[in-house]
This record gives structure tokens, sequence and C-alpha cells, in this order.
């Protein structure tokens, strides 16, 4: 595991991601892995999260009690992210937020 993370998850989305992976049946050995897609050029980048395995290319952390998979080269594009949950009436869902450095 590295010491410092470069992506925050709140307590709310914690707890969804863990309920995820306790309930939706997520393959034993499959990890929650942040990344981003897109080259970063004018439409900027999209933020991904999913469940995969560990690749030779990835660093893992421990997140909010969560094993978190990011590929090395996308760990400077994460830095200063947090990614929440937002239940409400009208969605639901994950969201992310780009912390400014303080």
């Amino acid at each position: 595991m590295q010491a410092i993370t470069p992506v925050t998850i709140t307590n709310k989305a914690a707890e969804e991601i863990k309920n995820i992976m306790e309930n939706k049946n997520i393959p034993e050995g499959y990890l929650l892995r942040i990344g981003i897609k897109g080259s970063g050029g004018c439409a900027g980048f999209e933020y991904m999260l999913g469940f995969d395995k560990k690749k030779d290319t990835d660093l893992e952390y421990n997140v909010a009690g969560v094993p978190v998979l990011v590929e090395k080269k996308h760990t400077m594009y994460l830095l200063d992210l947090e990614v929440d949950f937002h239940e409400g009436a009208d969605a639901r869902g994950f969201t992310f937020v780009k912390k400014q450095p303080a």
C-alpha cells in the first residue's frame, strides 16, 4: 500500500462502495479502480469508477477503508480529487470534486 493517496473518498461514498462490493456480486479479487478517460484536451478529463483486478501498472491505496487501484500514469491527474456520493430526490450517484490545493 502507498502512504500518500491522490484521491479522497467521503464517508458517504465509502459506505456506498462497500455496499456495492458486498451486495452486487463483484468477483473476488476485484478492487475499486479510480481513473480518467479522455485526453485532457479541450474537453478535459472524465473521471471513472469501476471494479477491476490489479495490473502491473497499478498503485494500490487504502482510502477510507476501501482498497483502491490507480494506474500509475493517471496518478498526477487524480491529485486532490474527492469522490462523494449524492442521493437526492432527482438523482443519486457518485460525484467527483477537484479540490484546490491548500
